[in-house]
Order: structure tokens, then sequence, then C-alpha cells
């Protein structure tokens, strides 16, 4: 059975600290005031060394790049998938947003660049996301596409000489409004008159500041405050073949396939920061059991308390297993199946969001208070049940894997 080794207790030990030190006093500007979360960020990168390893990471992957090497993750056993879920783990123990924004730029972004683009690519603009020099954008979703995220997809370029054209929006951006470096998927429109949905997907990164696109303010949202989010506008922005990933229209893995793999990628980190969420709700959740008092009693010593401590309890164990397991595999090599990742996304997601509305309900009109935390991890976690795609298509997903086998 996989446990947390002496090594990792140590990592958690300082992340905690630097947690409680450095995060959790700036909560209510994270929270209510629209403080964006990138200094906060970088100083954790500044704290943990994070600077430096980010840049050996980029210069190892730039080598690889140069020599053709495979890059897919079952030619990186060996690594440890532990240390970067520690801080997923730990980070959403007070604020999921600030990971989400993490994430996302350093993820998504510089990862889809590191793997699509050309070594000239990874050093134009990889290595400041990946080192949060420079804050990065992933732009796929649409108004009208959301879980058809592909086939729904109608931002288009068209090839204008050496030039492509851009055109349309994208919405529920994260980073959006602050975004430094945007990787952005369009519909090739060459003129054949080829259904939407078949048509070629591409994929460009873009720079802050290009003429014609618009990154619309932050929006208002239920939680994740720490992690803004916004709509990105396209009125024909021209973008050089320099800025196509890959410069070519058919790259390794690029278009619908990349987009895929990202998924995998998202889908098997919510397991992860569902588990901080549920490991958060269960210790405030303990602890005001044994100190609130009802009739002279705690609270603790009633069954129906107990009852939800229990089932939380069960939900933590099931949700740390599937995220032991996923370290495992990785550490080997291995990488879940689109299949696997939305079934290990589905249910935690699920389990986050039971267990924080269940610990609002044991603080009762505590709970409901945002002092208390538990309201504000409650708002948190319902998004996990949406964004990666929405419960909905995970099963969809999983089943249709379970019909084809």
């Amino acid at each position: 059975m996989y446990e947390w080794s002496d090594e990792h207790q140590a990592i958690i030990a300082v992340v905690r600290r630097f947690v409680d030190e450095e995060i959790r006093p700036h909560l209510d500007d994270l929270e209510h005031n629209d403080v964006p979360p990138y200094e906060i960020l970088r100083r954790m990168y500044d704290a943990f060394g994070l600077k430096e390893m980010a840049k050996e990471s980029f210069q190892r992957q730039l080598d690889r790049k140069r020599s053709g090497e495979d890059q897919s993750p079952e030619h990186r056993a060996g690594s440890d998938p532990a240390a970067q879920l520690i801080s997923t783990i730990e980070l959403c123990r007070v604020s999921p947003g600030l990971l989400t924004s993490l994430g996302v730029s350093t993820g998504l972004a510089a990862g889809t660049i590191n793997r699509l683009g050309t070594p000239a690519q990874m050093q134009r603009w990889a290595l400041d996301l990946m080192t949060l020099d420079k804050i990065g954008a992933w732009a796929i979703t649409e108004p009208d596409s959301g879980s058809d995220a592909l086939g729904g997809m109608r931002t288009t370029a068209r090839r204008d000489g050496d030039d492509y054209v851009l055109n349309g929006q994208k919405t529920w951006i994260t980073n959006g409004p602050y975004a430094d470096t945007i990787v952005l998927y369009a519909k090739l429109d060459d003129g054949s008159g080829e259904a939407m949905r078949s048509r070629k997907v591409l994929t460009f990164v873009l720079d802050k500041g290009m003429e014609g696109l618009e990154q619309a303010k932050r929006m208002r949202k239920m939680g994740q405050h720490a992690s803004p989010t916004g709509e990105i506008f396209l009125r024909d922005v021209r973008a050089g073949k320099d800025r196509l990933l890959g410069e070519s229209e058919e790259p390794k893995g690029g278009g619908r396939e990349s987009a895929k793999d990202n998924f995998v990628s998202e889908r098997a980190g919510v397991a992860a920061m569902s588990l901080g969420i549920i490991e958060e709700c269960v210790r405030l959740s303990i602890d005001y059991a044994k100190h609130r008092t009802l009739w002279e009693t705690p609270i603790g010593q009633f069954q129906l308390i107990q009852l939800k401590l229990a089932q939380m309890e069960v939900a933590r164990i099931n949700v740390r297993n599937m995220v032991f397991a996923h370290i495992e595999r990785s550490a080997a090599g291995g990488v879940p199946t689109l299949a696997e990742a939305s079934a290990m996304k589905l249910y935690a997601a699920q389990a986050a969001c039971q267990v924080a509305d269940d610990a609002i309900q044991i603080f009762g009109g505590n709970g409901y208070i945002a002092e208390y935390r538990v309201e504000q991890l409650c708002r948190d976690a319902r998004v996990l049940r949406i964004y990666a795609g929405t419960d909905e298509m995970q099963v969809v997903a999983i089943a249709k894997d379970l019909i084809r086998s």
C-alpha cells in the first residue's frame, strides 16, 4: 500500500508552514478584494526554489525536443509525481483557486507549448510561463460549445498569405484577464466548405496587447475567487506561422489529440484538488465537533454528527487511495486512459462537494459565515463538477470506453 515517505512528510510540513504564514493571512484579499494571486504564487516559487527547478526542467525538455527523444509520460519513469501533487493537495486545503491559476499557467499553457512547439517556440514562451515570470491562459472553451469543446468550436483561423487571421470568442478562461501568453485553439477555415465539426483544429500562441485581441475584465463567480476568469475576443487577429505551434497544421500530437491529452491531465489533477478540500473539511469539522457544545454536550457525541464525520472519512480514504494509485502509476511511467481519468474526476469531485456540504451542516449557522472557512471550501469545490468536463461528460467518457472494450 502506497504511503507518504519520510521525505514526503517533510515536504508536507514545509508547504503547510508556508501556507499558514504566507497564504492564510491574505485569504480575504484573494476572496473578496479582487487581488490577483500571482505575487503570492511567485513568493511560493522563491521560497521553495521552484523557479530554479522550473528552469532545469525546461532545459531537460528542450534537450529532448532537440534530440528528437520521445517526451511522452511513459518515457519519464523514475520521476516523483508525489512531490507535485503534495503542493496541489496542500494549496487546495486553503485556496483551490490558487492552484487552478497556477496549474493552467505552468501546466496547461506551458505544457502544451513544450509538447507541441518547436525549440524556438519553447524558448520564446514556455520558460517564462514555467518560472511564473509571465502568466499563461489555455483558451479552448466557447460560449456555445461548453462540454462539446472541440466539436462545437466556432473560433476560426483563416489563411492569409503566410499569416492566419483569427476570429471568435473564448469564455471561462482561467487567468484570461491578466494572461501575458495565451494558448488558443481554433478551427481551420480553408474555404473548402467542410462541416465545422470536422475541421482541423490548430493551436496558436498569442501575446497580450496584440491588435484585435481583447481580454475582458474578470467575471463574478460563485467560488474560486482567487482564480481570475474571463472572456477573450478575437477580431481579425493576425498570427504568423511562428505562432502556430509546431509551425505546422499537423504537428505530432497536435490539434484534437493535444486537447484530449490535456483533459486527461486535468481530470486526474482534480482528484488531488478534491483530496485537499476533503482533508481540510474533515479537519475543521472534527475540531468543531469536539469543541462546539449543545445542551452542555460536545456535538461530536451526537450520533447524527458522528454519521456525517464517518461518511466524510470514508470519502477521504477513497479519494486518497485514488490519488495514491495515480502516483504509483505515474512514477512507473504510466498514464490513465481518458475513461480512468474521468472516473477519478467524477467520483472525487462529487465527494468533495458532499463533504464540504456536510461540513457546513455540522457547523450549522456558523458554516454559512465566511469566517469559518467551510463556506469558502464549499463554494470552491462546486466548480470541480463542471470544469475539465462536467459530471455528465465524465459519465459519457467512462461508458463509451466500457462499451468499446
